[in-house]
């Protein structure tokens, strides 16, 4: 059954491995994600560039089309690659080694909540000691590296972009959790594991990159050991979310262009999409409607007066109206003076675009990024 997936991307591991050398040659090894930013090779960066942005050039709500979305999701592992490529650095230097965002508790500082926003999960999943785990579209491997301190599990993270398996790969080296974890590259859609492979599985904000959730969940069903259980944090539209508004279409293009997201579904969509991979859906819900004092938007806005701690202050402002301004003008003179590739302003902006996205989409109840599900797989 593996590698038999009709409509997918054909995986080419070696192409993929040249064109990351190529690319990112020894950047890997920077210290920071603005420091790395910097070590790019020109002509790579262009091909990148222009391989992604093809997709989102001139396109907005009046002139989109069916026809734009399924070329998108044709190319699904393609563009989520060369979206990475391109993003990576600028997230790791705005956010931190955890892409994704999480709730707050009055007093608790930016990366404590992010921590626990992953402990909530893997104590949603179950996950024990000494178990087999695989964390799908593992990014970095912030949240790998952090649930496997918290549960002694040996995860296995799963990737198509090979420069963030290279540092997810060197940060588990440097917190000595070499034995407790490992970096695989693969397409999520046709996994290379055998059935039956792992205890748990969990997602964090990463399946929104498949060209159907019902493909992705059906693989991760597969590879589950029968009586498993798979957690994930999907970013959804809510179901007020109307295709024939064109504030709303606006709004949904913005959070896709900005983050490498081919097909935007609704929480409908998404929990039939468990449904339909064969999961007993034992919980969902969307974490983003509880009652917080405190929005998971917050930091992404720049909105200083949720800052908790002073500590906060450089990731919060980073995010800033101004900090954003200072941002768009420093990687225009860091392409002009030849520091930095040409799409890096580019792409600065887009992610900047990408943000007032999901805010507005936050603000007016249409978009979350933590629509909890938990399922399970039936026993034999």
């Amino acid at each position: 059954m593996v590698g038999k997936h009709v409509g997918l991307e054909k995986e080419d591991h070696q192409r993929d491995a040249s064109f990351n050398k190529a690319l990112h040659g020894k950047s890997a090894e920077a210290t920071g994600g603005f420091a790395a930013l910097l070590g790019k090779d020109t002509d790579a960066k262009k091909v990148a560039v222009e391989e992604y942005f093809k997709h989102f050039d001139r396109k907005t709500a009046e002139n989109e089309t069916e026809a734009d979305r399924t070329a998108r999701t044709a190319e699904y592992a393609t563009l989520t690659k060369h979206y990475y490529n391109l993003a990576t650095d600028l997230y790791e230097y705005g956010w931190g080694q955890s892409f994704h965002f999480c709730r707050y508790s009055p007093g608790e500082g930016f990366h404590q909540a992010i921590a626990r926003h992953e402990h909530f999960l893997a104590l949603k999943v179950g996950i024990q000691p000494g178990m087999k785990v695989l964390d799908v579209g593992c990014g970095v491997g912030g949240p790998a590296r952090e649930i496997a301190k918290f549960t002694d599990a040996h995860i296995t993270g799963l990737n198509n972009n090979d420069y963030q398996i290279d540092r997810a790969t060197r940060y588990a080296v440097k917190e000595g959790l070499s034995s407790q974890l490992k970096f695989v590259k693969g397409d999520f859609m046709q996994m290379s594991f055998p059935d039956n492979s792992f205890d748990a599985v969990y997602a964090i904000e990463a399946t929104v990159h498949a060209p159907r959730l019902a493909g992705v969940y059906g693989e991760i069903h597969r590879v589950l050991k029968p009586g498993g259980t798979f957690g994930v944090y999907e970013w959804l539209m809510t179901d007020e979310y109307d295709n024939d508004n064109l504030e709303h279409r606006d709004i949904r293009l913005a959070i896709e262009e900005g983050n490498g997201i081919s097909n935007m579904v609704t929480i409908s969509e998404g929990i039939a999409a468990m449904k339909e991979a064969g999961f007993e859906l034992v919980h969902h819900e969307d974490l983003a409607s509880r009652s917080d004092r405190l929005p998971w938007w917050w930091p992404l806005a720049g909105e200083l007066q949720y800052m908790q701690s002073y500590l906060d202050f450089f990731t919060v402002f980073r995010m800033t109206h101004m900090a954003r301004t200072m941002v768009h003008a420093f990687t225009g003179f860091l392409e002009i003076v030849g520091l930095a590739p040409k799409g890096t302003k580019k792409t600065a902006d887009s992610l900047a675009k990408g943000a007032d996205g999901l805010v507005n989409g936050a603000k007016k109840n249409l978009f979350t990024p933590m629509y909890l599900m938990v399922g399970r797989k039936a026993d034999k």
